[in-house]
């Protein structure tokens, strides 16, 4: 499929006395034209140097500094940018059931994860990731638990890493 990209920015539209900003995406094929309005960015990234980042979230403005590892030329002394990957899916994960209980009314209260990224070579990345959720003393019945675990294993993060990455998912419940 031939797909063409146009972004822009207009600062003002006509006629009108307020300046106003909004950014708009255009996407079109031969069967689809979109426009996505205020289409923002989620975050800023600066290199800093040493092969360390400084991650801002912008709605938040919290701060993460990400380094390389010491397997990969680093210090090893934060998170790197694949043990966020990595974290991000446990955390998507705890995150999901927490919506899920409040949407339908079961008590949530226990979650903590452990992650163990394993790394492959040729070419780098994420090999292999090891989850072992603990959702122990929520006092949940063996069809609520199958429910969250569903829902668990459908969040955003888990749609959107490679199928390439295996996976290793403990519930304990």
């Amino acid at each position: 499929m031939n797909e063409t990209r146009y972004k822009k920015t207009s600062n003002q539209l006509p006629g009108s006395i307020i300046k106003m900003h909004i950014k708009y995406s255009i996407t079109f094929n031969k069967t689809n034209f979109v426009i996505e309005l205020n289409k923002m960015p989620t975050a800023t990234v600066k290199y800093l140097g040493g092969l360390r980042t400084e991650c801002t979230h912008l709605q938040s403005g919290t701060v993460i500094h990400t380094d390389a590892p010491t397997d990969n030329h680093g210090k090893g002394e934060k998170f790197s940018p694949t043990d966020l990957v990595a974290t991000a899916y446990a955390s998507c994960m705890l995150s999901i059931i927490g919506i899920y209980c409040n949407e339908h009314g079961y008590h949530y209260e226990h979650g903590s994860a452990e992650v163990t990224k394993i790394m492959e070579s040729n070419p780098r990345r994420i090999g292999k990731l090891v989850i072992e959720i603990d959702l122990r003393n929520n006092g949940w019945d063996e069809t609520t638990i199958e429910k969250v675990k569903r829902a668990a294993l459908a969040c955003p993060v888990a749609k959107s890493v490679s199928e390439d990455i295996e996976l290793e998912i403990t519930f304990h419940v």
